[in-house]
């Protein structure tokens, strides 16, 4: 296989944006390794990192839906803006309360809630963003980009955080994440304005009924819907990131450096699987692939459970990582090339609802098993529990198993630039 450029990067104005949210996802990705070690700190109790879940989901919960409302409204790239601004505001605000020694687990939840508060108006902005960016036969490769620039972020920021915390401090990484958003920032302002296509006929407005039509347009999407199940259900008993700490510490019995590369081992797996998806032209049977990668997904969580070493620890995770890699690229494939760009928000805000909710409650279910059963039992049964999740969407929407991938599109993407 002769390696090319990605189709979608030769495309300036997602080129910003790819290389931005590197930078920017590298921060993030920090602080949220930071913050489960922050919290093992203060306390002990596994109930206390399941709580980060929870603040997490609520705000997602009552906002995401008027966040999607929001972007198929207003101007998506202002829009981004406004909310990354915002999220660097979080982060400033955690790295002074860490460095005056004043930061609290309330403080933890309190600046945890506002920032998914923000990332509720964020997301859908930016994932409707993407196909206003490059033409419709660029989205496939569009997204896997996009999931090569998380990934790469998600291996390069949990890494560094095992050093950062060994050597500098926990404030330092607060403080990088927050200047790591001037990447997005950058980015936005050097891509100038971004055309958004409307329905005909159709008048832009942020109420009830906006946000009625967007449900119900993926209600009656078994195509999409199947696949937001699946992700609610896949993410919630397989979500046991929150408990790495006290895995690596008690589990495995090793320090901060080996924290962030078991934190990173997930998105190195995730990395390769996505450089490999790049250099396909097309993916057939795309439901049949998306299923098995989930199964794959499950079965290596349950081996992670089971190990009992760092290095076969790594290398579940690496496992883990590629099959949810594979499946993420599959799934926001089909629901940006199957949704109008007029309802692209709304779409992925309730969307977000599923992916979101889905780890966030996850964490919550973990703590609270790990707390009754011990994390081994708690990482296990989650990965049983997604192989169940998978054979049951499966059975009940046939339609994934005979999805090939170049069925009709319901939506036009950007032309090229």
């Amino acid at each position: 296989m002769t390696l090319h450029i990605p189709p979608s990067l030769r495309h300036r104005r997602f080129r910003l944006l790819w290389i931005g949210l590197m930078i920017s996802i590298a921060g993030t990705q920090m602080q949220v390794w930071a913050l489960f070690w922050h919290i093992r700190n203060l306390t002990t109790e596994p109930i206390a990192l399941g709580g980060v879940g929870l603040v997490r989901f609520l705000p997602i919960l009552f906002f995401s839906l008027l966040g999607g409302a929001v972007a198929d409204v207003a101007n998506r790239r202002m829009l981004l803006l406004i909310t990354q601004s915002g999220q660097a505001l979080v982060a400033f605000g955690l790295a002074a309360l860490t460095f005056t020694n004043t930061l609290q687990l309330w403080h933890i939840y309190a600046l945890t809630a506002i920032q998914a508060v923000v990332v509720a108006f964020d997301l859908p902005a930016r994932q409707a963003l993407v196909p206003n960016l490059v033409p419709a036969e660029d989205l496939p490769n569009a997204f896997s980009m996009t999931s090569i620039a998380f990934q790469t972020g998600a291996i390069v920021g949990p890494a560094v955080t095992g050093l950062v915390i060994a050597y500098a401090g926990l404030g330092y990484i607060y403080l990088f994440n927050a200047i790591s958003f001037m990447a997005v920032l950058a980015a936005l302002v050097l891509m100038g304005a971004v055309a958004q296509k409307s329905a005909s006929g159709h008048k832009p407005e942020i109420s009830l009924k906006a946000i009625r039509e967007g449900v119900h347009f993926i209600l009656n999407q078994p195509i999409i819907l199947s696949t937001m199940i699946m992700d609610f259900f896949a993410t919630f008993f397989s979500s046991a990131n929150t408990l790495m700490p006290i895995f690596a510490r008690d589990v495995l019995h090793v320090g901060a450096i080996e924290y962030g590369w078991l934190s990173a081992a997930q998105s190195i797996g995730a990395v390769a699987a996505a450089l490999v998806v790049s250099q396909l032209d097309q993916i057939r049977r795309q439901g049949p692939v998306f299923l098995i990668s989930v199964v794959a997904f499950g079965l290596a969580t349950v081996f992670f459970g089971l190990t009992s070493t760092f290095w076969m620890a790594m290398l579940a995770l690496v496992f883990v990582g590629a099959a949810d890699s594979v499946s993420t690229i599959i799934r926001n494939t089909i629901r940006q090339l199957q949704t109008p760009d007029y309802i692209r928000g709304r779409m992925t805000s309730v969307n977000q609802i599923f992916f979101m909710g889905g780890p966030q409650l996850g964490e919550v279910e973990a703590g609270v098993v790990a707390q009754l059963f011990g994390p081994i039992f708690a990482i296990i049964s989650g990965g049983v529990g997604t192989i169940i999740a998978a054979y049951f969407i499966a059975v009940r929407w046939p339609q994934i198993r005979a999805y090939n991938g170049d069925e009709p599109q319901l939506s036009q993407a950007a032309p090229a630039d």
